[in-house]
This record gives structure tokens, sequence and C-alpha cells, in this order.
């Protein structure tokens, strides 16, 4: 699996949902960048998608066993928080974005799921600030 690769991926798709999210419906440029963004996931799911599966089972195994595992482009949130820091771009979900789990580890806690770039990584939101690095791509 070529790592880089796929977090470049991952980083235009998720800049693309990105100015999706910008858009109104009214806006001109909707329907393209909604038609490039599907094709895009549809891409994505087709060169990583058995990979992050693979990942994404692992996550669920670990973190919430009874939450069935989706593809890996529904772990992808509407908004994102960039942040350049050293020269490096860190890149976030908004908060209330993600996945929603059931963690055995924190039953009174809103948990969510999430796949970010910049490493390529699962991440999970526990409450409004706790997170968890769950996988990591290698």
């Amino acid at each position: 699996m070529d790592i880089a690769q796929l977090n470049e991926d991952l980083l235009n798709l998720v800049e693309k949902k990105q100015e999706l999210s910008g858009l109104t419906y009214s806006d001109e440029e909707y329907d393209d960048v909604e038609e490039a963004l599907h094709d895009m996931e549809d891409d994505f799911v087709e060169n990583y998608g058995d990979y992050l599966e693979d990942a994404l089972h692992a996550v669920h195994d670990e973190y919430c066993p009874d939450d069935d595992v989706l593809l890996p482009t529904a772990y992808l949130v509407n908004k994102y928080v960039f942040q350049e820091t050293d020269g490096n771009l860190q890149v976030d979900a908004a908060p209330g974005e993600g996945v929603f789990v059931m963690c055995d580890d924190y039953p009174n806690k809103a948990c969510r799921l999430v796949l970010l770039p910049n490493p390529t990584r699962i991440v999970l939101k526990i409450g409004s600030k706790e997170r968890v690095t769950a996988w990591t791509a290698e």
C-alpha cells in the first residue's frame, strides 16, 4: 500500500468535501462539484476500500463492536478544521462531526469515528474534547 498516495488522495477528497460544504444548492458550481466529489469517492473506495475496511473492522472490534462497519467514505465529515503548524497542515473534524458509535469504554459520552488525513488515521472523538487515534496508516 502506498501510504503517501493514500494520504494525498484522502486530503484531496477532504478538500473537495470542504469545497462542497461551502456551496449552497443554488450555486452554479454545486452540481459539478458534487459530481466530482462522488467520482473521487468512488475512486477512493475502489483504490483503498479493502485496506481501510480492514482497519475500520479492527477499530470497531476494539472500541465499538456492536456497531456496523460502514464504507470508508462514510467516516469523512462535511466540515473540517485546517491549521498550519510549522509548515505542516493539521486536519481535524469540526465539532459534532463524525459517525456516531456506541463505545463500551465510554458509555456515558457521545462518541464518533472519523477518517482524517495528515497522517491518514481513524480518530475516535469522545465527548466534545477528548480524542484517541485508534489507527494510523502504515
